[in-house]
């Protein structure tokens, strides 16, 4: 009884110290890659009040697990002991919502509940019952129905070097929805985002990934104004250096990999525009930035 006691005084710092974390490295995911903790993916609605603007509270998951870099699986809420096994479960929900995460679990430090986002089904578990990163996504294959050779493309590394930016979460968002619709076929894909919310960079993400997979060897990024190509080319695009080239004049050297152009650049004459010294089908990529113009 006094055990009993003793935890249901903990805090819930506590908790997730001496049950929760133990349970969930025990499963095996790794603490350092897997293992994301107080993870903040937003700073807070702006309130304003006259003149004065102030933040409000910051959108924070206890955990955040992933399979891989950028690949998050399940999200857990941690509450002290003195709360039911569920009582962080909703909170748990509406992030997984905002993030795309496909399983959330809630805990008091006495187990688990689980809730597949998919389907909708809870089930309570034990502490050493924690699922482990291969099971759960095996699990999350299973339910989204994806085959061996659509996995291929989807676990393919987002490009990173040391000291580079991370994908804030709305961009991991579109670049993993993208790449997954292109494994599974899909060959129209419309991305929709705010202006200042980083589409070049996102771009780039998905160009890289899908590149360096073979999936597209040949690809075309058009922009309507030559500024954005040349920034496009200098900052975002800068690992594709020895294999990018920008098109200017008529002549096309079909050497080159990744290739920027205008949109009027390869317009011209009828039946004489500069695009026409391509096949039909020699790119199998094309991005249009800014395609509504």
């Amino acid at each position: 009884m006094s055990e009993l006691m003793k935890k249901h005084e903990m805090t819930e710092e506590d908790i997730k110290l001496q049950f929760i974390t133990p349970a969930i490295e025990a499963a095996g995911w790794d603490k350092f890659k897997q293992i994301k903790l107080e993870y903040n993916f937003t700073d807070g609605r702006v309130i304003v009040r006259g003149n004065v603007t102030a933040r409000g509270k910051r959108k924070r998951t206890d955990y955040l697990l992933y399979y891989k870099p950028n690949l998050p699986l399940a999200i857990v809420e941690a509450k002290d002991n003195k709360h039911s096994l569920g009582a962080g479960m909703q909170q748990g929900i509406e992030y997984a919502e905002v993030l795309d995460v496909p399983f959330v679990y809630s805990s008091n430090g006495d187990g688990f509940l689980e809730h597949d986002m998919k389907t909708g089904a809870e089930k309570e578990l034990s502490l050493d019952q924690f699922p482990s990163p291969d099971e759960l996504w095996h699990r999350y294959m299973g339910d989204e129905q994806i085959t061996p050779e659509q996995e291929e493309l989807i676990t393919e590394p987002y490009y990173f070097q040391p000291g580079d930016k991370t994908p804030r979460y709305y961009q991991r968002i579109a670049i993993n929805r993208t790449v997954d619709a292109v494994a599974r076929g899909q060959n129209r894909i419309l991305l929709v985002m705010a202006t200042g919310t980083g589409k070049t960079y996102t771009a780039f993400q998905i160009i890289h990934r899908l590149w360096k997979s073979g999936r597209k060897k040949k690809i075309l990024f058009l922009a309507d104004r030559n500024i954005l190509v040349d920034q496009t080319m200098q900052q975002d695009f800068k690992p594709f250096a020895k294999v990018m080239t920008k098109i200017e004049g008529k002549k096309l050297d079909s050497s080159y990999e990744v290739y920027l152009s205008l949109y009027q650049q390869l317009a011209g004459d009828e039946n004489e525009e500069p695009f026409r010294a391509f096949q039909p089908d020699f790119f199998d990529l094309i991005v249009i930035d800014e395609c509504h113009r």
